[in-house]
């Protein structure tokens, strides 16, 4: 009997269908259909059955099923006990960001419970993040764009919401809330294309079908924050990186959704492994534990399935 046959039986069984196992496996949806057939071949049985998009265990499958999350956790614990020991001699972690804002608590965590971390941090926009974690330039990732690729593992960390930053000096400063449609006319600092921060602005304005003034492209938050200071226009920021600067004043924006989610990502296959695990597991207590979403309960039960 082939151990990866039986696996991919019980990724399939634990996650409830084939295409969530192989989102959260890394695994095609077409190899763990072969690997479940050949082992129901080989038993002589069929383990599921298929019931238009869903499945349901056969008697057959909720018996081996038993067995296989024993199997399963014995080989999580194998893995952790690895992980822990690559852990204590390295201890270091390439991170990639599209914030800093939301991904330094995380390290401020692990650096806590790690003796000795050790990392490096990129801060870029979100295709970036992304690109870099698949190309194994980073370990992690920590960006607010959603990801369906099934080489990634990603999970939901955080909610925020964009607001409009001015200069105290702007007629606007002294407004408790506006609207996308007020920005007719306006002169915007956003950043540059590929962040999702812009990427959701534009989205609002189009919907609200109304012609911005100038638009100012910048490269990063700070240079967004500076030029607002020195007035050159509106800023679009996500509300946790507003600070406390006396030049500068947040309005949130009531008329339409503006929220967005941060995620934190790697690849599928190294998710239970070392730093990154630990760095996950990180960051899914503190969503938890800190209220960084809106369904904290969510994230908790999330923590759960990710130590197994």
């Amino acid at each position: 009997m082939n151990l990866n046959h039986v696996l991919a039986f019980h990724r399939v069984a634990a996650a409830g269908g084939f295409t969530v196992a192989a989102r959260l496996s890394g695994l095609s949806q077409p190899t763990l259909s072969a690997q479940v057939r050949t082992l129901e071949r080989t038993m002589g049985t069929q383990l599921f059955k298929r019931a238009g998009r869903g499945i349901r265990l056969t008697p057959a499958g909720e018996a081996l099923y038993s067995e296989t999350a024993r199997l399963n956790s014995a080989i999580d614990a194998v893995a952790d006990h690895l992980a822990r020991d690559r852990s204590a001699s390295r201890g270091s972690l390439r991170v990639s960001a599209d914030s800093a804002v939301h991904v330094i608590p995380v390290l401020a965590e692990l650096k806590r419970r790690v003796k000795g971390l050790a990392f490096s941090l990129r801060i870029d926009n979100s295709h970036n993040v992304i690109a870099q974690v698949l190309n194994e330039e980073a370990d992690v990732g920590v960006m607010a764009r959603p990801v369906s690729d099934a080489r990634l593992f990603a999970a939901k960390i955080r909610e925020d919401r964009l607001v409009l930053l001015m200069s105290t000096g702007d007629p606007w400063a002294r407004r408790s809330r506006a609207a996308i449609a007020d920005l007719a006319g306006r002169d915007l600092v956003v950043r540059e294309r590929g962040s999702i921060t812009r990427e959701v602005a534009e989205a609002r304005i189009k919907s609200a079908r109304i012609k911005t003034g100038q638009i100012f492209d910048v490269a990063t938050r700070e240079a967004v924050r500076e030029a607002v200071a020195a007035e050159f226009g509106i800023g679009v920021v996500f509300a946790s990186e507003v600070g406390n600067d006396s030049r500068l004043r947040a309005i949130p924006i009531t008329d339409q959704d503006v929220s967005v989610s941060e995620y934190a990502i790697c690849r599928a296959e190294r998710r239970r492994l070392g730093m990154v695990a630990r760095f996950l597991d990180t960051a899914l207590r503190l969503a938890a534990t800190r209220g960084w979403l809106a369904d904290s309960s969510w994230t908790a039960a999330v923590a759960r399935e990710h130590k197994g």
